[in-house]
């Protein structure tokens, strides 16, 4: 860990945090994931969707790696109602402000874990007519994902079951600003 990720570490958490993935280490593979994506879609009309609030810190880095025209949106989805866990009936909060008709589409998450509620948004734009749906994201975490399979074509890493914060990851709407991915000791703690 770094001086200045120590020093965020323990002013948001009191130590409570204890980094994952720094902000270097994620630097590396969201240029690696950029250059990917810019080599697999030459000449194809290009479309970041974003879902918020979570999405937006990876997406900024990521589209800055993508060296193609491409244009972006974002969708703003809710799926938890009153529980902690996802159900996988979701409902559109933002939806996308332009036709996806005819293009090629890459859905940005911040985190995958159960993949009911991106299973459902895959569904959802796939009756929109683009040419493809694919999905990126930031952590993939396998082992909660049970119900429903979710086809992960670009991912930052993957991680076990843990609760992480950080670079747009949040829980009650702290944390996202830190520049790097850290494990809640004791999400008591929070």
């Amino acid at each position: 860990m770094s001086t200045q990720e120590a020093a965020a570490a323990s002013e948001f958490s009191n130590s409570n945090l204890e980094t994952m993935f720094t902000a270097e280490q994620i630097a590396d593979r969201v240029k690696v994931l950029g250059e990917e994506i810019t080599r697999d879609y030459q000449g194809k009309e290009l479309v970041l969707v974003g879902v918020l609030k979570g999405s937006c810190v990876f997406m900024s880095d990521l589209m800055r790696h993508i060296d193609l025209p491409m244009d972006i949106d974002f969708m703003s989805v809710a799926s938890y109602k009153d529980g902690t866990v996802s159900s996988g009936d979701i409902e559109i909060l933002k939806d996308l402000t332009k036709p996806i008709r005819g293009k090629d589409v890459i859905i940005v998450e911040d985190i995958i874990d159960t993949g009911l509620t991106l299973h459902r948004l895959v569904d959802i734009l796939g009756t929109r007519g683009a040419n493809s749906i694919r999905i990126a994201t930031l952590l993939d975490k396998p082992e909660p994902r049970v119900k429903k399979e979710v086809t992960v074509d670009y991912c930052g890493f993957e991680i076990p079951n843990r609760f992480v914060v950080g670079y747009g990851l949040d829980v009650a709407g702290r944390y996202r600003n830190l520049p790097f991915v850290a494990v809640v000791k004791d999400p008591d703690q929070l």
